[in-house]
């Protein structure tokens, strides 16, 4: 009698899954033996059934054939991962991309504080130039802001402190602060400053005329 392939599929009947199981591990353990003895092979068998229940074999000590298995399956051999050729490749060319692209903004670094300026042509210096002259443009801008702000902030709490004042001295029967006289005249005051312009020679020095009140 021929017997039908059996499909890979689990067995929904539970008492034949149970059979099913049983002669199956019976020959798995069979076949675990026969291959230790036959080609002096050290094997390891565990087997737990649907219930949990233990079923092994070792040809000698099964503790020490899973340290000797742990040993091994920690080597570089085994646990290093292998590389694909071009991924090593593209990685190769990002690497040296990367490092040109941190060549010239090192060189463009030193240029800008006015190093390593011998090899360059009249339209390199004068770019340096330009550029120097509108970072000097954004920081004054940003300085003046800067400034301003600060300024707004002080007017103001000048005049949280005055009307502060105005009520203690109303608390207290006192006359109310006399407004301040608008200004008229305001004597001048010459200041000197040193230019900041970028130019070849020494500093000049120039007159600011600047309104200061007393």
């Amino acid at each position: 009698m021929v017997r039908g392939k059996t499909q890979m599929k689990r067995i929904e009947n539970a008492a034949s899954r149970q059979v099913t199981f049983s002669k199956r591990r019976s020959g798995l353990l069979k076949k675990a033996f026969e291959l230790s003895v036959l080609c002096d092979a050290e094997v390891a068998l565990i087997i737990f059934s649907p219930r949990g229940k233990l079923f092994e074999f070792s040809s000698s000590s099964i503790n020490k054939i899973i340290e000797r298995y742990q040993s091994k399956s920690k080597g570089p051999g085994i646990s290093k991962r292998v590389v694909p050729e071009n991924e090593q490749n593209h990685s190769k060319e990002e690497t040296v991309d990367m490092a040109k692209k941190i060549e010239l903004l090192e060189a463009s670094k030193r240029k800008l504080l006015g190093e390593c300026l011998d090899s360059c042509s009249t339209e390199e210096l004068q770019q340096i130039e330009n550029e120097l002259e509108q970072s000097l443009s954004n920081i004054r801008t940003q300085k003046n802001h800067l400034f301003k702000g600060h300024i707004q902030r002080l007017k103001e709490q000048e005049r949280i402190l005055l009307e502060e004042n105005g009520k203690l001295r109303e608390k207290c029967g006192l006359p109310p602060l006399l407004a301040p006289a608008k200004q008229q005249s305001l004597p001048v005051v010459e200041i000197s400053e040193v230019e900041t312009e970028l130019f070849i020679g020494p500093p000049e020095r120039r007159t600011v005329r600047y309104l200061s009140e007393k």
